[in-house]
């Protein structure tokens, strides 16, 4: 095993803002990159998102890089950006549509200078949609592709996912697709331009509820609560818990039966009339019934046990107050806890990914906004790289 990460030797430029980009790039740092955030002066706009605070979301997702800010609407910064994409292996951003290109920075410019660039660039909506040019981010992104209208109840109107889901599920497709490009690299010699957009990558994740509509479309339900719209399973709910409630799944009869028997129910699981899904789907009341019975007599803990040993899918429903404070993410390396000046202990995530041959590399407290430019900068203008002075920036 090495210490050094898998993508150790990488050198990764972050021009990410926000969620998107900046997740891209904290994989590659996770994994042992060098990676290099690059910021306006003042910081990404997401720093001070939370009332004049740093925002913890900003510490989260930029540990372990390093933090240049530099004007991109100036010559010496558009300069300086040139100088460090000219030693890079990657590039990453998620600006507006014809940003980078109106800056001079696109992937043509920076292609000419660096052939072994990769650059990678998430976007709300493809290139080529007639959509192009559509402000985006994730909550009308979940509105247009779909994802909303199948979340909620349905007496209820659509509701958007609680987390950022099509940033993330961006941010990971970019990092796929970059390392795509840098694996082709090996053989051409020649870097790449990905693109990803966020509407794009929605729809995958859409299968489950696209395959329902296709196989039933006229008894599809759109939403269906914490329950399943097509598929005549039950139970398939949350259950009061003496403390809580817990999500509990009978994807099939099997389930069932070592549901009924951990339940104490043995008649139910010998039951012919029951041995079915579509059959406890028209007594769902009674079945969801007989569940709660047994569900509000334990703690959400000695459920969790039970389902466990019983092989039967299900959880308890945990507060975030509850997740971060988890100790099994913090002994598995998925949580550390780093320090920040003005906010104290922050949980940042590790990499959720093992690898074989390597060790998982610990988080470093992510930088203050600018703290590396005259280092990063400097070691340039000693490489005999053209970049403005520190007293530019």
């Amino acid at each position: 095993m090495t210490a050094a990460g898998p993508l150790s030797g990488l050198r990764v430029i972050d021009l990410g803002q926000v969620y998107l980009g900046p997740y891209c790039g904290l994989m590659f740092a996770l994994m042992g990159a060098e990676v290099i955030k690059v910021e306006p002066p003042g910081g990404d706009g997401i720093r001070g998102i939370a009332g004049g605070r740093e925002n913890p979301a900003a510490m989260m997702l930029n540990s372990s890089k390093q933090s240049v800010t530099l004007d991109l609407q100036s010559d010496e910064g558009r300069s300086a950006l040139l100088a460090l994409a000219d030693t890079a292996d990657v590039l990453i951003e998620n600006s507006r549509p014809g940003t980078m290109e109106k800056l001079g920075l696109g992937w043509k410019t920076l292609s000419a200078r660096n052939p072994r660039l990769v650059m990678g660039s998430g976007k709300g909506y493809a290139a080529d949609s007639v959509y192009r040019d559509a402000p985006a981010m994730d909550f009308p992104i979940q509105a247009l592709t779909g994802l909303m209208s199948v979340t909620g109840f349905p007496d209820g109107s659509p509701v958007k996912c609680g987390a950022a889901i099509t940033d993330f599920l961006g941010g990971i497709h970019l990092f796929g697709g970059i390392m795509a490009a840098l694996h082709a690299r090996g053989t051409t010699g020649l870097g790449d331009f990905v693109q990803i957009a966020m509407q794009d990558v929605a729809h995958h994740a859409l299968a489950s509820n696209i395959s329902s509509f296709l196989l039933a479309p006229d008894g599809f339900a759109d939403r269906a609560g914490n329950s399943q719209a097509v598929l005549k399973v039950a139970p398939y709910d949350l259950f009061p818990a003496r403390d809580g409630q817990v999500a509990i799944m009978c994807l099939n009869d099997r389930h069932w039966q070592q549901l009924s028997r951990a339940m104490g129910r043995p008649d139910l699981a010998e039951d012919p009339e029951l041995a079915e899904g579509p059959a406890r789907c028209a007594r769902r009341a009674e079945v969801d019934g007989w569940v709660s019975d047994w569900t509000t007599g334990h703690t959400r803990a000695e459920i969790f046990a039970a389902l466990s040993d019983a092989r039967v899918p299900g959880a308890p429903v945990r507060t975030l107050a509850e997740v971060v404070s988890d100790d099994d993410m913090r002994t598995r390396g998925m949580i550390h806890d780093l320090p920040h000046p003005d906010l104290g202990t922050i949980p940042v995530p590790g990499l959720p990914m093992t690898f074989a041959r390597h060790d998982r590399v610990p988080p470093r407290p992510a930088p203050a906004a600018g703290v590396d430019t005259a280092r990063v900068l400097g070691a340039l203008r000693q490489a005999g790289l053209s970049t403005p002075s520190e007293d530019s920036n």
